[in-house]
């Protein structure tokens, strides 16, 4: 019995001491991990695949100002493209969904004419056509109009009136009727970290609870570049040669923000020390050319928007662009004025509003977010919606790696719900719970989590159900509320 103990023993405690979490400096997937081991690291990204990125990534890797222009002068490149017959280098991705239309953005292999053909019960319906062009890193975007509401269509690409590209996963369905319209689902989170979006069990987790739409908060698909150029496109061509994302992003609308670590370099905003503004605009003019957002930001700064799907209206703030604008300033003036509008202006019966990082100061003690940054503008925010009796309104976070939702307790008696799911790539971070969080509604870390509301506006029911939901299915925490809940007290 000694002799089978002693093994067991020994065998046991180099796991233990070996055993690491997404991120950590000794699990595969880190910060530090390259691009191309990343790429191998789910089996169902493709090899032929991924010899084109490894000569694109040679190209972009090679200079900071490396752009798709360079991809463009290497015969390599375009004789892989050519040899695979690869047409599209990334997309398609769903964008802004409505009623009657949807926005969908494409980038090609070499500058394109693009056009979608829509159908449904035997109807078909061809989008107008745009182009792919250099300047917009080979990206172009089709905005369709038109379509019947509450409709499922399949689509396929249509490139230079002769290459048709198509997939069993290309269709989506359009929103309800706004007077007819009684339930919207929306999905969100953050804190992809590259690795996450080759996770295909995640994904599929998501796509089975059949949202509307859903919202990234940032830290997705690029890793500290700062103003890497090259590298910040290369990033996102990694995440659109991960067949779990691809597979995702033409099925499910896309709206999507920046924190850190997809701005420049963990904790930047604003123009960092050692930049220029010269800098931080090409970052943003790439976010702008790789995403699908209905808008980014006003007069060429920030990459903030507001949207309506179905019963909510969603405002996903920018709260890196402006962070050294001013001290004490943590969105800028222009962006907090324009968000103080948005949020009176407010219609729907509910409202999300959506921060990178996070509005309450109880992880880190508002490290690097509103507690440290704005603790004042916070507090205008918060006053505002309770003078202005505002219902409905949920506050989304990430950053800090795990998910934790708190109650924010207010001088009247009221609570604002904080729901943080930074757990797209099951990172660890901060504590996920305090003994003295006595507000504290879950916590977890170290699991591919999503975060879910479900609105419903009927006669008899005005609710939002909100669950924490793992890679897997399980439900780790659900939480319904009232739309009574999230009004303040008059």
């Amino acid at each position: 019995m000694r002799i089978k103990f002693s093994l067991v023993f020994f065998i046991a405690i180099p796991f233990l001491l070996t055993a690491q979490h997404f991120g950590e400096s000794k699990h595969s997937m880190n910060k530090n991990t390259s691009n191309m081991d990343v790429l191998k690291y789910w089996k169902t990204n493709s090899p032929k695949k991924a010899e084109i990125y490894q000569s694109a990534l040679n190209i972009l890797s090679a200079s900071k100002e490396a752009s798709y222009s360079d991809l463009l002068l290497n015969e390599k490149y375009l004789e892989l493209c050519s040899k695979l017959e690869l047409h599209l280098l990334g997309g398609p991705i769903l964008g802004e969904i409505k009623e009657h239309g949807i926005s969908i953005w494409l980038r090609t292999s070499i500058p394109s004419k693009i056009q979608v053909s829509l159908s449904s019960e035997n109807k078909i319906f061809m989008s107008e056509t745009s182009y792919t062009k250099i300047e917009n890193d080979l990206s172009g975007l089709l905005k369709i109009d038109g379509l019947t509401d509450d409709t499922t269509y399949s689509y396929k690409v249509i490139i230079n009136d002769s290459i048709e590209v198509s997939d069993d996963n290309y269709f989506f369905k359009t929103l309800p009727n706004k007077d007819e319209i009684k339930t919207t689902r929306i999905v969100f989170g953050s804190c992809l970290h590259r690795w996450g979006l080759g996770n295909s069990q995640l994904f599929s987790a998501i796509k089975k609870r059949k949202p509307s739409a859903m919202l990234l908060l940032g830290d997705i698909a690029v890793q500290d570049r700062d103003n890497h150029l090259g590298m910040h496109r290369a990033d996102y061509l990694l995440r659109d040669f991960q067949t779990a994302w691809s597979d995702f992003a033409c099925n499910v609308p896309i709206y999507a923000s920046w924190d850190d670590h997809d701005y420049f370099n963990n904790d930047e905003s604003g123009v960092p020390n050692g930049y220029i503004d010269h800098d931080r605009d090409n970052v943003r003019q790439i976010f702008k050319n790789s995403w699908n957002n209905p808008s980014y930001g006003l007069n060429d700064e920030g990459i903030y928007f507001k949207s309506k799907i179905g019963l909510c209206e969603v405002v996903m703030t920018d709260n890196r662009y402006f962070g050294s604008e001013e001290k004490s300033s943590f969105l800028g003036k222009k962006q907090m004025e324009w968000l103080k509008m948005q949020i009176a202006d407010c219609k729907s019966p509910f409202l999300i509003l959506s921060c990178g990082s996070m509005w309450s100061d109880f992880v880190s003690n508002g490290k690097d977010s509103w507690g440290v940054s704005d603790s004042k503008g916070r507090e205008d925010i918060f006053k505002l919606i309770e003078d202005r009796n505002i219902s409905g309104v949920l506050l989304i976070s990430g950053d800090r790696h795990g998910a934790r939702g708190f109650t924010i307790q207010r001088e009247s008696g009221f609570e604002f719900y904080e729901f943080e799911v930074a757990s797209l790539g099951a990172r660890i971070g901060p504590p996920k719970t305090k003994p003295e969080w006595t507000n504290q509604l879950y916590g977890i870390d170290g699991t591919f989590a999503f975060g879910e509301f479900t609105f419903k506006n009927t006669t008899d029911e005005k609710h939002v159900d909100f669950r924490l939901i793992k890679e897997d299915g399980n439900i780790l925490y659900k939480k319904r509320l009232s739309l009574n809940d999230l009004t303040p007290v008059e």
